[in-house]
């Protein structure tokens, strides 16, 4: 009862209060038609909260949501239903669904008649502005009764989940000999060093084993040559996105890091769709997802889930401590590395296998701000990773995504035409 009071509106606490005045004003008076009135205005919003909380009226409600996935940018819907189950007749109802400000305005509506076991629908908009896994809810009304004496507050619907998927750019083309198991450079790997006469080899480089020196080949051409390992071939493509927080710049939708997301999206549906296996790796190794050949819209919703919850990691530099392409094709997605994260990517990486560096230029997302790790540079950076055996690319806050994996397409791998050599 008490609680129940607690409801009440500004109407009903001044019936009691004028109710009380003119109870006191009959008594000093002596006047029995004023305490009639008194009694009467004092008494009716008591009456009002106990029918309220005898009856038990119940006000019942759903959400669903249209779709569970929604790009960023995109559009959907949520779809509410609300419904009186209670047989005290229903006052006013004003609703409010807990909404993220990424997702747009926190809808309200009012419903002044409420009908007896039969649904109201609702619908409202959502414009996601920013990916990730968002909660809606809960669902709140705030209930009056007829007479507008009494106020209730209830949560009607628990939260909703909600996951906000990267853009996915239509990408054109594949990089040559990536995931492919047909293509020239891979039948060649399929076949090396089956037989001296098939022997592959090429030019040696500073850190080759010495006791793979081919020295037939060595002293035909006269230079060191060395044999190409034997390796299985894994078909398919492995993209790594480097997400730490320290190696990207920029906020919300502006930043380095949802730009790398998109692309890691974009490719990993697109290699897919081209009939390639295709393994989702982070910046560690750690494998994220890994969709078949020509895998179907349950996969392709898996890497869209596992990059719509990508979230920035706090660890410095990159350590994986093995071969994070498992012998597949390597597209690594990259923010800002140091020389450390460089070595750690060219020490497990074998040679002769196949790689590519997308490197994010993150100064031009920060407004041209210093955002190098360890004063590296991202020519640097790439210097590096080229005299290693990668395939560079540098990409900008200015460059789409699209236009990065063309040039990427025809981007020629160091030294990837000495795998083919003949002996």
């Amino acid at each position: 009862m008490f609680r129940s009071l607690s409801g009440l509106t500004t109407r009903g606490r001044c019936l009691l209060a004028a109710g009380v005045a003119a109870g006191v004003c009959a008594v000093v008076l002596n006047e029995r038609d004023l305490l009639r009135v008194a009694v009467f205005v004092f008494a009716l919003p008591l009456c009002v909260v106990l029918l309220a909380s005898a009856s038990r009226m119940t006000i019942s409600a759903s959400r669903s949501l249209l779709t569970e996935r929604i790009p960023v940018g995109g559009y959907g819907e949520v779809q509410l239903e609300i419904w009186r189950t209670g047989r005290m007749p229903g006052g006013e109802v004003l609703l409010e669904d807990g909404l993220p400000y990424t997702l747009g305005s926190k809808p309200r509506f009012v419903v002044e008649r409420l009908p007896h076991q039969q649904p109201v629908p609702l619908r409202y908009p959502v414009r996601p502005t920013l990916r990730g896994v968002h909660r809606i809810g809960p669902l709140r009304a705030t209930i009056t009764d007829p007479f507008g004496l009494c106020e209730f507050e209830r949560e009607l619907v628990a939260h909703s989940r909600l996951i906000v998927t990267p853009r996915v750019t239509t990408l054109w083309g594949v990089p040559r000999g990536t995931g492919s198991a047909s293509g020239e450079d891979n039948g060649v790997r399929l076949h090396a060093g089956q037989g001296e006469t098939d022997v592959v080899v090429r030019q040696y480089r500073q850190g080759d084993d010495l006791r793979k020196v081919h020295w037939r080949s060595t002293a035909r051409r006269d230079e060191m040559m060395v044999r190409v390992e034997e390796r299985p071939w894994h078909g398919g493509t492995t993209v790594l996105l480097d997400h730490r927080a320290s190696a990207h710049r920029g906020t919300g939708t502006h930043s380095s890091l949802e730009w790398a997301v998109e692309f890691t999206a974009s490719v990993c549906l697109h290699l897919n769709k081209e009939g390639q296996r295709v393994r989702l790796v982070s910046e560690h190794g750690k494998l994220l997802v890994d969709t078949p050949e020509q895998a179907g819209p349950g996969h392709t919703g898996s890497v869209l889930d596992s990059l719509a919850a990508a979230t920035p990691t706090h660890e410095r530099d990159i350590v994986l401590g093995s071969d994070p392409g498992q012998g597949q094709e390597l597209i690594a997605v990259l923010g800002t590395v140091g020389t450390e994260s460089v070595h750690e990517l060219t020490r497990h990486r074998p040679r002769g296998t196949r790689s590519y560096a997308v490197l994010l230029d993150t100064t031009t997302w920060a407004g041209g701000d210093a955002a190098t790790d360890g004063d590296v540079t991202v020519a640097d950076t790439a210097a590096l990773l080229r005299a290693a055996g990668w395939g560079v690319v540098v990409a900008r806050a200015d460059r789409s995504v699209s236009e990065v994996w063309t040039e990427l397409c025809h981007t020629t791998v160091p030294g990837a035409s000495l795998i083919g050599g003949s002996s």
